[in-house]
């Protein structure tokens, strides 16, 4: 099912000031590696909304994602400051791993080895 205008909407809203509270929190780095907030999705009824989290050079995710976990209300406390305007009911926060980059990178590796793989084959027919 395709998402609705409004829901786009809000999830761009929710997304851009989730960005500033997460600065203003110290949250974009955690243990010597970035996080980013990859992508908002809001549920039909507007809710939910799903933040899924982008990591980079973070040592332990899990743990990372702990410490986000555990500030939710922190976070939520200072989304609501932001949004209480622009939405008739906050929703109710969620975060996910975004794993889009390492399947990118993972794709990439295979790529590089089928074509290592090739070369090396064409070298030997030679």
């Amino acid at each position: 099912m395709e998402e609705g205008k409004r829901q786009k909407q809000i999830a761009a809203v929710i997304q851009d000031e989730l960005n500033n509270v997460f600065r203003k929190l110290n949250l974009t780095m955690i243990d010597g590696g970035m996080v980013s907030i990859a992508s908002v999705k809001v549920t039909p009824d507007l809710l939910e909304a799903r933040i899924y989290l982008s990591f980079f050079q973070v040592q332990d995710i899990k743990i990372a994602m702990k410490k986000i976990e555990d500030r939710a209300w922190e976070i939520k406390r200072e989304l609501v400051n932001k949004i209480k305007h622009q939405v008739r009911r906050i929703p109710v926060l969620h975060f996910y791993l975004d794993d889009t980059l390492d399947y990118v990178f993972k794709m990439e590796n295979v790529f590089k080895e089928i074509e290592e793989e090739r070369t090396r084959k064409n070298n030997e027919s030679k």
